[in-house]
């Protein structure tokens, strides 16, 4: 089994006993919320996929104007796709998660036309403070960028 198939198994017998507890749904909804409020992913065109307590999906197809002087995609677009995967990520619950700090490796060139998928996952949480991994992946699986970021949670809710 694979890293991200380890991951995603992991994922899912967690995500099963939040469902059980109802604590998914309640999440789900706030998620949904949240992105219907994000202005620059919804200017980006940023679909999310998935999202879940600990684990999120989204894409982005990439236009012309987002590509920078030498005919690729923008660093900081990617790295808004892999942020946007993990802000919804990590608001697990009604209470606002916000980014400590993140940074990003760039790990191969895209251009218009791409399609690129943020896959977050939770990697720790203790306390307020969690820690987050999003792997973006191009439309034929290829390594973009690996984004590391770390979170805290608010004592403000939605």
């Amino acid at each position: 089994m694979t890293d991200a198939a380890t991951d995603r198994s992991t994922h899912d017998a967690r995500a099963s006993a939040n469902d059980d507890a109802g604590v998914a749904s309640v999440a789900s909804r706030t998620l949904r919320d949240y992105m219907h409020l994000d202005r620059a992913s919804n200017l980006l065109g940023i679909v999310v996929e998935q999202a879940e307590p600990g684990y999120a999906v989204a894409s982005m197809r990439v236009r012309e104007d987002m590509t920078n002087g030498f005919d690729i995609t923008h660093g900081g677009l990617v790295f808004t796709l892999a942020d946007t995967a993990f802000a919804l990520a990590c608001n697990e619950d009604e209470r606002i998660t916000v980014a400590a700090g993140a940074d990003i490796a760039f790990l191969k060139s895209t251009v218009a036309g791409q399609t690129l998928t943020a896959t977050a996952v939770r990697r720790a949480l203790s306390g307020r403070n969690g820690l987050y991994d999003v792997s973006v992946v191009d439309e034929t699986g290829d390594q973009v960028a690996e984004f590391r970021g770390r979170s805290i949670t608010t004592n403000r809710s939605l």
